[in-house]
């Protein structure tokens, strides 16, 4: 397998907090609609960008790109679009869950597979989550990490 890089149009969302439900029997949680919607979202584009099921150890790489506020001067604007501030919708764990969840049966059979996981937020003048999905083994390779190259 080599890379697939995945799209995902538009805001960029988090994984929202689970939803409780009492029922006679005690109760159930689910997934608000919001994220349910998106992460449909992410099943379609990685399907649609040729997303294969895999088992083998995975790396993914994923950057969340937020718009600047229409209200904001253009000063403030030139800074965000000049990496200077950090969006500070979503936290970077959230933005993960949600992605990981929709890539779930589509990019790989459970995100407990992913072995290297980095997540940036960062401002664009196009809103998008783009995931980057590589074999572990070869970004072990490119950034000669691991346990290996540790003095004893």
């Amino acid at each position: 397998m080599g890379s697939l890089v995945i799209y995902v149009p538009g805001d960029p969302r988090g994984k929202g907090r689970p939803r409780f439900v009492s029922t006679p029997r005690g109760g159930r949680t689910y997934t608000d609609a919001q994220t349910a919607s998106y992460e449909n979202l992410v099943k379609l584009c990685a399907k649609s960008a040729g997303a294969v099921v895999t088992d083998e150890p995975l790396c993914v790489d994923i950057i969340a790109y937020f718009t600047p506020a229409p209200s904001w001067s253009k000063k403030r604007t030139a800074a965000a679009l000049a990496n200077e501030t950090v969006p500070g919708r979503f936290d970077v764990d959230n933005i993960a869950k949600a992605a990981l969840d929709g890539l779930n049966g589509v990019a790989f059979s459970d995100d407990r597979q992913v072995a290297d996981l980095r997540v940036r937020k960062r401002f664009a003048t196009e809103a998008r989550l783009e995931i980057t999905i590589s074999p572990a083994m070869a970004i072990n390779e490119r950034t000669r990490g691991g346990d290996q190259n540790r003095a004893a």
